[in-house]
């Protein structure tokens, strides 16, 4: 099998990742809630992952670390916790249903939002465009880093401006972004940000963080047992206790450090710098074929993330991709959880076929993954 569909999951996982999973679960026990040595060790391993979080995301202390089941409760968590009746929010037109789903609920709730155009290949228009659909009731500006589809990358720095400048806050979806490309909390201007740990972070599936560097804290959405102050009912106001109630996932978050760990190890500007010579090598060997159809130029860096997305003429992509599967290619097909992305194209009708390569991934897979695309294209009847 040749897997390829690596905004979904990061797959392997780095034997440093698989091996820090199970030292934990050998190793260690419930962190923070006894004094025993197998709960201390458990303690330090979620200290360590956070000061590792801040080594490579620069956030302001390690109690602005807040460990998530994943991007998605990351997100909801800052939508939820901050948004109330009246608040308005600017969101792209290319939003994962992590963000949709949640601002679609509090819509009941009496929250509004409007989605920005986006301008591929010109960050002006597209600044320019949330620009226009800030109103006076506008909290926050809600933006994806880079597709989960497209590949396309957003001006996140700018956006974080213009929301500042405008006295709004900004929370971004890393998800696909976080270990491809580097984000700098102190530089950027980003005030939530909402990482997936098992995608560019090659960590377990299960675990994400919400980094913060706001002086506004959501509400917790969860009120339990956190291992201090235990004396009171009232949930700790302090990070990050106030947003971590319950059991951690901590062979999770071991993992997590560890993935962490190897991206810094092997450099953010070396991943991305091998995945984009895959992609652009995936692009260049499917753009002279008649009876596939691609969507943009080929990806610049300056304006994507090493994500290709295209169709067969002649079938909608869940189809072709399950003949993919069958010669061994593993792809990404449908709407991706995004069909916002897709009105956008005007593939909502037949979604997309989506490549992604990681760090293993090689030429000769890709070279074997366009073979087997381009005959399967031929072919069809």
């Amino acid at each position: 099998m040749i897997y390829l569909d690596n905004s979904a999951t990061t797959f392997p996982k780095p034997q440093k990742v698989r091996e820090a999973v199970l030292r934990s679960m050998q190793t260690e026990a419930n962190p923070g809630r006894s004094g025993h040595r197998l709960s201390l060790k458990a303690s330090e391993e979620i200290y360590l992952a956070r000061k590792t979080a801040v080594r490579l995301f620069h956030v302001r202390g390690e109690e602005n670390v807040i460990f998530t089941l994943n991007c998605t409760a990351a997100l909801n968590l800052v939508m939820k916790g901050l948004l109330r009746s009246g608040d308005h929010v600017v969101v792209s037109e290319m939003e994962h249903n992590a963000v949709m789903r949640p601002l679609a609920h509090l819509q009941s709730r009496g929250v509004t939002f409007t989605r920005a155009k986006v301008y591929p290949f010109d960050h002006d228009k597209t600044v320019d465009s949330f620009r226009r659909s800030i109103n006076a009731s506008t909290k926050m500006i809600i933006c994806t880093h880079a597709s989960n589809v497209w590949g396309l990358r957003l001006p996140v720095e700018r956006l974080a401006a213009l929301a500042h400048q405008y006295g709004l806050t900004i929370c971004v979806d890393a998800a696909q972004s976080a270990g491809v490309l580097p984000i700098d909390l102190r530089d950027s201007g980003i005030d939530y940000l909402c990482i997936a740990g098992h995608k560019g972070l090659y960590g377990p599936m299960g675990t994400g963080m919400l980094l913060l560097n706001s002086e506004s804290l959501p509400d917790s959405l969860t009120e339990g047992g956190t291992g201090s102050n235990s004396v009171s009912f009232e949930q700790p106001s302090e990070c990050p206790d106030k947003y971590e109630s319950g059991t951690p996932n901590l062979s999770g978050i071991a993992g997590l450090r560890a993935g962490m760990e190897f991206v810094m190890q092997k450099k953010q500007e070396t991943i991305a710098r091998h995945e984009f010579q895959l992609i652009r090598r995936c692009y260049q060997g499917l753009s002279s074929e008649k009876n596939i159809r691609l969507y943009f130029p080929e990806p610049d860096p300056d304006y994507f993330v090493p994500i290709l997305s295209f169709n067969f003429i002649q079938a909608d992509s869940e189809t072709a991709a399950r003949m993919l599967h069958q010669n061994g290619i593993a792809v990404r097909a449908g709407l991706h959880c995004n069909p916002a992305a897709h009105e956008m194209m005007n593939t909502l009708s037949t979604g997309a076929i989506r490549i992604s390569p990681s760090v293993f991934s090689t030429a000769a897979e890709i070279d074997r993954a366009l073979e087997i695309i381009r005959k399967t294209a031929r072919e069809w009847k």
